[in-house]
């Protein structure tokens, strides 16, 4: 007997299996990482996370083998990065009132007597201080704390600014580990919030400060929303909030340079 033709509909399965092949060729057009994710959103509280991290690899290197962009002033401002308990970062910053370490306030509580080791690294090559120090201020809104320290390293504090720029690198103690450093992309800054994208980061990271291209302390990190596949941003307080809410900072601390 004759086949007969089919129909001008098709049947249910290959109704299906049109559809699928339709899916997996628009699938095929999409760009597989998004545009920058939406900034400027409300604070959450601040929390610590297992992961930071921007993309697939963990684009960290060690502060003395560094040669990257900010090669010409990283050298500069490293010595004033410390190891706050184990398990927080902070950086040794110029004040009116004579130099304090700033760190992330939910590192902290205020009155603590906490550790720093300064120059923690490969291959050593400033003051490898152990002191401790006061907490003087801290705040979870702004995420900030100050720590007086009962003895000053041989390095030069950090300049405070409210300059932002196209690229920005974090000096950092990712995991509690020996000092680091990593670059990434500015987003955006609005609400006392700092975004940034493509810059890892860690547990251990809170409280590092974020760096403009000119070396200079353009707020403190403290949360992340990075993930493996490239999507999402870290993001700290700038240090204009930080200067705004605090009592022992002043205006005259921080500059546009």
């Amino acid at each position: 007997m004759a086949r007969r033709p089919h129909g001008p509909l098709m049947s249910p399965w290959g109704q299906v299996l049109a559809g699928t092949v339709l899916l997996g060729i628009l699938a095929c057009g999409e760009d597989p990482v998004p545009a920058d994710p939406p900034v400027c959103e409300a604070p959450t509280k601040p929390e610590v996370r297992g992961q930071f991290q921007c993309g697939p690899t963990l684009d960290f290197t060690p502060i003395n083998s560094y040669q990257g962009e900010f090669a010409d002033v990283v050298q500069e401002r490293e010595d004033a990065v410390a190891l706050i308990d184990g398990r927080c970062t902070g950086t040794l910053i110029q004040a009116s009132a004579g130099p304090v370490v700033i760190t992330a306030g939910h590192c902290v509580g205020i009155g603590d007597r906490s550790l720093l080791v300064f120059n923690f690294e490969d291959s050593p090559d400033g003051d490898p201080l152990m002191t401790e120090g006061t907490v003087i201020e801290q705040s979870l809104e702004p995420d900030y704390a100050l720590i007086r320290l009962d003895t000053l390293p041989s390095a030069t504090p950090v300049l405070l600014t409210s300059q932002s720029s196209e690229r920005l690198a974090i000096i950092q103690h990712p995991r509690g580990h020996p000092k680091s450093i990593a670059e990434g992309r500015y987003l955006d800054s609005c609400n006392q919030l700092l975004y940034y994208a493509d810059l890892d980061t860690l547990v251990g990271s809170s409280g590092s400060g974020v760096l403009n291209r000119h070396g200079y302390l353009l707020g403190v990190h403290t949360d992340g929303n990075c993930e493996e596949n490239g999507r999402g941003h870290n993001w700290g307080w700038t240090s204009q909030g930080i200067v705004a809410a605090s009592e022992y900072l002043q205006d005259a601390d921080i500059a546009d340079r």
